[in-house]
């Protein structure tokens, strides 16, 4: 039996961070103005208080965070509005500090609405073109029975597909139901090893693990003095902040919209060979400009690395390796920009045998037993009620690196290295997560927080943002461009 991706048994599931920073190295933030006794503080969300310390938050600002709107939101099994209000509220504390860092005075408070969460964790399903709603999972995606169990595919981009269907010998006009039967006839394992070896996606559908990834993993690159940029007064935390964006598909376009709403200039690079689905772009677009660069190309590179020099932060979603070859490696960066923030995302966790495995939120639940657990009376493998593995992590790469900023300027200097994983994510939602009775029954309603804008795809319906502390933009100052179609330069 092939060996699941998990990591060292010992490691705690908690939302522990790994870092190489001591506690004593850290200098305090900007502080309320005002003290609050015991009894007038609100009390500390577990959940929010586990994921900022892992992104090495001072604890004396957690009282800075509460939460209102409906409890009845992201229904499961799981915890998941607990972690999905937690990881936008994390960020909401870290872009509220940076501001703070910025201009002077207290941090802003943090007052979180969960509709506006529970909204924005499905925004891609709330997503309208011209009226349209585009399709979220491919006719070739999905749980389907095995001689075994069940296996989980992910076909929605054309080059999966035919992936899949080579790895199982089927003709490229192989339907669904011709899937189906192929499926149904091969154990589990041995349809996941197939398809890896062809470079296409399906995961068996597991038991719950016991073991778990790190939430968040930093690393300080020491630098001697800091030469990075002073930022100065500015109406939004990230103002002036360029980052280089070159993620796909939910998790790293999420982080990056949500730092295009705090005022980033990001600037998202694809390969010209690796075209991206329109409606995906229209959902986490906004706020971003959109370029494509060969980076194998001599005129292109050379373009890349002029963005490279002048680039704040680096957010990148290839799996580990995929980029090693174009000198992008994770050691490669820092040694060039001393006071660079790199951070990384991968599916699976950046240790064990499944480490350099493609994999995407749904496969990510199946391998982990998130599927199992929800799984329906009748034995069909479940979902959560969101793609949650993906936006928290979206929310929380975010969150790091606006805590990457606040603490080059007011702690230790030097670059940061960040690594996330969806594994991480689910590992926290499965063991590091207490369930929460609900304890409100304010009615939800998710037109509340969708808006309608003008854009190149046409006129969009989209949830709004959720981010939240006084004085957060409610909206991004830009619509989502067409894929590919900016100029590869800076504002």
């Amino acid at each position: 039996m092939t060996e699941r991706p998990t990591p060292q048994a010992e490691q705690s599931p908690t939302a522990q961070s790994v870092t190489e920073q001591s506690p004593a190295e850290q200098t305090p933030v900007p502080q309320p103005a005002a003290a609050q006794t015991a009894a007038e503080r609100p009390p500390v969300d577990g959940p929010t208080a586990h994921a900022w310390a892992a992104l090495g938050g001072s604890a004396d600002l957690l009282e800075r965070v509460s939460f209102h709107g409906p409890d009845a939101v992201l229904p499961s099994g799981l915890p998941v509005r607990q972690l999905a209000r937690a990881t936008v509220a994390a960020c909401s504390l870290a872009a509220a500090e940076l501001a703070a860092h910025r201009n002077g005075g207290p941090v802003p408070a943090v007052r979180v609405d969960q509709g506006a969460v529970a909204t924005a964790f499905v925004s891609e399903r709330h997503l309208t073109v011209d009226g349209r709603t585009p399709v979220t999972f491919a006719p070739h995606s999905g749980f389907w029975r095995t001689a075994d169990g069940w296996v989980r595919t992910h076909a929605n981009y054309p080059h999966h597909r035919t992936r899949l269907l080579t790895a199982l010998d089927l003709p490229a006009d192989a339907g669904p139901e011709h899937l189906a039967k192929v499926l149904g006839e091969q154990p589990s394992e041995r349809i996941q090893e197939r398809a890896y070896e062809a470079g296409a996606l399906a995961v068996a559908v597991a038991p719950v693990s016991a073991t778990a990834h790190p939430l968040v993993e930093t690393r300080i690159v020491d630098s001697g003095p800091s030469t990075a940029r002073q930022l100065g007064p500015a109406a939004l935390p990230a103002d002036g902040i360029r980052v280089l964006d070159l993620t796909r598909v939910i998790a790293g376009p999420v982080a990056t919209r949500t730092l295009a709403l705090l005022g980033a200039d990001v600037l998202r690079v694809d390969s010209p060979h690796l075209p991206e689905a329109d409606d995906a772009h229209a959902d986490t677009g906004f706020g971003k400009r959109s370029t494509r660069l060969d980076l194998a190309d001599p005129a292109d590179r050379a373009v890349f690395e002029d963005l490279l020099a002048t680039a704040d932060v680096v957010i990148t979603g290839y799996r580990p390796g995929a980029l090693d070859a174009h000198g992008l490696a994770p050691d490669a960066l820092p040694a060039r920009r001393p006071d660079l923030i790199v951070a990384q995302l991968c599916a699976w966790g950046w240790t064990g045998p499944w480490a350099g495995r493609r994999g995407f939120d749904s496969l990510v639940q199946a391998g982990v037993g998130i599927a199992g657990h929800e799984s329906a009376p009748d034995g069909h493998p479940g979902v959560l009620p969101a793609q949650a593995l993906d936006h928290g992590t979206g929310y929380l790469i975010a969150a790091a690196v606006l805590r990457a900023l606040t603490d080059q300027r007011t702690g230790r200097p030097g670059g940061r290295h960040l690594r996330f994983s969806l594994a991480g994510t689910a590992s926290w939602l499965l063991h590091g997560i207490e369930p929460e009775a609900s304890a409100s029954d304010e009615p939800y309603d998710s037109e509340r927080w969708l808006a309608e804008t003008d854009s190149a795809y046409g006129r969009l319906r989209h949830a709004l943002p959720p981010i939240a502390y006084d004085g957060a933009p409610t909206d991004w100052s830009r619509p989502p461009g067409r894929w590919g179609s900016d100029p590869a330069t800076w504002l």
